[in-house]
């Protein structure tokens, strides 16, 4: 199966492009102390920039979303927003983790185009005004897709690659080397506002909202500062949520795989069949018991945790939990008296 490709943007078939809009950065941060003061004086120099340019209009603004964190990233955050006009701050009551505090910068933060990136400074910000470029000539969602992964080790990269590929082939929607550097219109904004997930996998789920796409590629930049947030374990976790989130497919595979074993059991049967009846060779039990045993036992217990797997994502999603709690906010964009709406 092939892997998604959305509709790339030719400029010169445009006919009008859009007004400038109002532009909100939304980064989620966990333990980002070490690289958000170049992290924002970066970003504070970007939005600059791009006022003068009339890429973005005045009213543009930085959200950086503290997704629990418990080192000084709060304070740092807190003290920018005072400093800089154009700094925003949102803090959750506890790590929800970096889905969850995404979608709560995507939903909390004002502006008529929402950028997200990492806050680590590996996306390539001079990726944003061709993305701002692509939206005025028409596209409601632009994906940042990294060029190569030549910076990455052999693991790293064939890993990433197979599970997009696994994703391909189980049926999801997703997008090859994107991850959640991405531009989004208000319009695209309010209709992932309808979707009430409670297992997000964000870059299964806003293909499936439609409108009119296009892609930026750009070269991904190692680490400025501090450590990857994200290690096997919760890159594992991510990969498992995506299927699980976003396909049934496994489930089928198990109707397939008990279609394969239930034929494999009756042809060992007939073979043992055979080897008693035309044989003096047979082992008593042996064939018929224990071989079938086994790989029906096994097959049993793979396809049960499968299936727990998805009663338990049932099971979670009838509690109808907020997905994430707003504790605090800072900012002159989001005002003193701002309450983050908690979303189930």
């Amino acid at each position: 199966m092939e892997l998604l490709h959305p509709w790339r943007l030719d400029f010169s078939t445009q006919p009008e492009l859009k007004p400038v809009p109002v532009v909100s950065l939304v980064l989620p941060c966990f333990n980002e102390q070490e690289v958000l003061p170049e992290t924002t004086r970066r970003l504070v120099a970007l939005l600059a920039r791009l006022e003068a340019e009339g890429k973005a209009a005045p009213g543009s603004a930085i959200y950086y979303v503290d997704d629990g964190s418990s080192d000084g990233t709060w304070r740092l955050v807190s003290e920018y927003a005072a400093a800089f006009p154009t700094v925003c701050g949102i803090k959750l009551s506890r790590n929800r983790g970096h889905q969850n505090a995404l979608l709560c910068g995507l939903l909390t933060a004002p502006g008529e185009v929402l950028v997200s990136l990492d806050a680590d400074l590996q996306d390539d910000l001079e990726a944003i005004p061709r993305m701002l470029d692509a939206h005025r000539a028409g596209s409601e969602i632009v994906y940042a897709v990294r060029h190569c992964r030549n910076a990455d080790s052999v693991f790293k990269r064939t890993s990433a690659e197979g599970y997009y590929r696994l994703l391909s082939f189980l049926g999801v929607q997703v997008l090859f080397n994107h991850a959640d550097f991405r531009l989004m219109s208000r319009r695209a904004i309010e209709s992932l506002r309808g979707y009430e997930e409670t297992h997000l996998f964000l870059r299964g789920l806003i293909p499936q909202l439609g409108y009119r796409t296009s892609v930026v590629e750009f070269e991904r930049a190692p680490r400025f500062a501090g450590e990857s947030k994200y290690p096997l374990r919760k890159m594992l976790s991510l990969a498992w949520q995506g299927v699980t989130s976003s396909t049934a497919y496994p489930l089928r595979l198990i109707t397939g795989a008990g279609a394969l074993v239930s034929l494999g059991s009756l042809l060992l049967s007939a073979w043992a069949l055979g080897i008693r009846m035309f044989t003096d060779q047979a082992v008593p039990g042996w064939a018929s018991v224990v071989i079938p045993m086994y790989l029906l036992g096994g097959v049993q217990l793979l396809s049960l945790g499968i299936i727990g797997e998805y009663l338990a994502k049932v099971y979670e999603s009838t509690k109808k939990r907020p997905r994430f709690h707003v504790e605090a906010v800072c900012g002159s964009k989001l005002g003193t008296g701002f309450c983050g709406k908690d979303q189930p």
